[in-house]
C-alpha cells in the first residue's frame, strides 16, 4: 500500500469529515482520537500496579510515547500546520502557565519548614485538615498541600495507619477546600480570568462547601480515632519524637508567597492591549508578566532559602517531576477530547452535552454537576470548566445572575470531584509521591477510587439533592 493511500485508509478511520485547515473542529473526529488519551490514563493505573519498576525509571518516556501516538498520525491526517497550532495552543496558553504556577508553590512551600513535631492524634489531624482547608482558598490547593502534608506525616509518622491520613487530605486539602476563591483551584481561576467576580464562588458556594468539608472532617475523625484506640497502632518507637512546640524556618517565603498571590491576581485584574499571536495562539502582556514573575519566585526561593531547610523538609524535585511529566502528555493528548466536547451536540460526546439540558432548553444544574464533575475526575478540571461554562452560554454576567445555580454547579462539580482519582487534581499526586517518598504505603490508583467512591460518590449524591436541583 503506497503512502497516500494509507493515509487516505487513517483518515477514513479516524475522522468521519475533513476538519478546517485554521482550526480543530470536533464535530469532524471520531472517538478513536481519544485513544492516546485512554491509553495514558490507563498506564498511569495500571503500570505502578503491574510493573511498578518499570513505571518509576520510564513514566516519562510513557507519558512521552502516548503523547507521539497522538501527535504524529494527527500531523500526518490534518497536516503538520494544524498539529503545530494544537501544540503550540497547549504549551503556551495550558501547559505552560500550569506547570510554572505548580513549581513556584512546590518550590515556596517546599523552603517553608515546620519545625518541631506534634503527636499524631485524631484531635490533631484533624485540626491540620481544617486549618489546610483554609489555607488551600487564599494560598491554592497546591500551596496548602505542599505547606502541610510533611509536617502531618512526621506527626503520624510513628503510627502503622497513615493511608487513610493522606486520603483525607488529598480530599480536604488539595480538593475541597480550594473552592472559595479564584486563588484556590485553576478551574475558578479561569472563570475569573472569563469576568466572574473574584468573591462570586465564596458567596454561591460557600454552604456546599462548609457541608463537604465540615461533613468530612468528622468522617476522618471517626475513622482515624477507631485506628489510634487499636492495641497496635502505635509503633514501639516513634521515628521523630514530639516537641513542645513548633516554629517556622525559611520564613522569607511566606513573603514570597505573598508574591505569587499578587502575580496571580495581577494577570486576573490587569487588561492589556498588548497582545501578541504565536502560531495562532494569543500571548498577553499580564500572562507573560506573571509567568516571568513566578519563575522569578521560584528562583529567589530557591536562592534565598537556607540548605538545611530543605534538608530537613527532605525537599525534592521527584514529585514535581512526575506531575511535570504526566501532565504534559495530558495536555497534549486532551486536544482532541477537549475539542470534541466543544463540539457540543455536533460532536461524538453529543450525548453528554445533551444531558445537560431539559426539555424546555433550561440548564439542568444537577446534570450540570454531574457532568462536570465526571470529567473532571479524570480530564484536567480547568479545560472541562470552561467546556462547560461555554455550554451554559458563556455570559459572565447572566451565569452569575438568572442562571446562578448552573454556575454554582459548575464550579462544584470542578473543584469538588477532582478528588475522585488521582488525576483529577494536580496535587493529588504531588501529595501520593510525597506520602510514598516518606514510606507511606499509599492505595493503588484502583484503591483510591474506592476511597473516593464509598466516601465522597454518596455525598456529591446528598449535595444533588439538597442545592442542584
Amino acid at each position: 500500500m503506497n503512502r497516500s493511500r494509507f493515509l487516505a485508509l487513517l483518515s477514513l478511520c479516524l475522522a468521519p469529515a475533513m476538519a478546517r485547515a485554521a482550526d480543530l473542529d470536533g464535530s469532524a473526529l471520531s472517538l478513536l482520537w481519544g485513544a492516546p488519551f485512554a491509553g495514558l490514563l490507563l498506564s498511569i493505573a495500571l503500570l505502578p500496579l503491574l510493573a511498578p519498576v518499570f513505571w518509576h525509571h520510564h513514566f516519562g518516556k510513557v507519558a512521552a510515547a502516548w503523547a507521539l501516538a497522538f501527535l504524529l498520525p494527527f500531523a500526518a491526517v490534518f497536516g503538520p500546520a494544524v498539529a503545530g497550532a494544537g501544540l503550540v495552543h497547549a504549551l503556551l496558553a495550558e501547559y505552560l502557565p500550569f506547570v510554572i504556577l505548580l513549581t513556584a508553590l512546590f518550590t515556596v512551600a517546599g523552603g517553608i519548614y515546620i519545625r518541631g513535631n506534634l503527636h499524631g492524634s485524631p484531635g490533631l489531624n484533624t485540626a491540620l485538615l481544617g486549618i489546610g482547608a483554609v489555607l488551600a482558598s487564599f494560598m491554592g490547593t497546591t500551596g496548602a498541600s505542599m505547606l502541610l502534608i510533611r509536617p502531618l506525616i512526621r506527626a503520624n509518622d510513628g503510627r502503622r495507619h497513615v493511608a487513610h491520613v493522606v486520603v483525607f487530605f488529598i480530599f480536604i486539602v488539595s480538593n475541597a477546600g480550594g473552592s472559595l476563591t479564584p486563588l484556590g483551584d485553576p478551574p475558578l481561576f479561569l472563570g475569573f480570568l472569563k469576568g466572574v467576580d473574584f468573591f462570586w464562588t465564596v458567596r454561591h458556594i460557600f454552604p456546599e462547601t462548609l457541608f463537604l468539608i465540615g461533613t468530612l472532617l468528622v468522617l476522618f475523625y471517626l475513622l482515624d480515632t477507631w485506628f489510634y484506640r487499636r492495641r497496635e497502632e502505635l509503633l514501639p518507637a516513634d521515628p521523630t519524637p514530639d516537641s513542645r512546640g513548633i516554629g517556622f524556618d525559611g520564613r522569607v517565603n511566606f513573603a514570597l508567597l505573598g508574591a505569587v498571590v499578587a502575580l496571580v491576581l495581577l494577570s486576573g485584574f490587569w487588561k492589556s492591549p498588548v497582545v501578541w499571536d504565536v502560531a495562532g495562539t494569543p500571548v498577553g502582556l499580564p500572562g507573560l508578566v506573571r509567568d516571568a514573575g513566578l519563575i522569578g519566585v521560584t528562583l529567589l526561593s530557591l536562592w534565598l532559602t537556607p540548605r538545611r531547610v530543605h534538608e530537613d523538609n527532605q525537599f525534592s524535585w521527584g514529585p514535581m517531576q512526575e506531575v511535570a511529566k504526566l501532565f504534559a502528555g495530558i495536555f497534549l493528548t486532551i486536544i482532541p477530547v477537549i475539542a470534541m466536547l466543544k463540539a457540543g451536540v455536533n460532536g461524538p460526546f453529543a450525548a453528554i452535552v445533551s444531558a445537560v439540558t431539559r426539555p424546555d432548553g433550561s440548564p439542568d444544574p444537577a446534570m450540570y454537576f454531574w457532568a462536570t464533575g465526571a470529567l473532571s475526575s479524570f480530564l484536567d478540571n480547568a479545560p472541562t470548566y470552561l467546556v462547560f461554562f461555554n455550554t451554559a452560554g458563556g455570559d459572565p454576567a447572566a451565569l452569575m445572575t438568572t442562571l446562578a445555580p448552573t454556575l454554582a454547579a459548575i464550579s462544584a462539580g470542578a473543584v469538588f470531584m477532582g478528588a475522585n482519582t488521582y488525576i483529577g487534581n494536580a496535587p493529588n499526586l504531588m501529595v501520593k509521591a510525597i506520602a510514598e517518598d516518606r514510606g507511606v504505603k499509599m492505595p493503588s490508583f484502583f484503591g483510591y477510587m474506592a476511597w473516593s467512591l464509598f466516601i465522597l460518590v454518596p455525598l456529591f449524591v446528598l449535595m444533588s439533592f439538597i442545592w442542584f436541583r
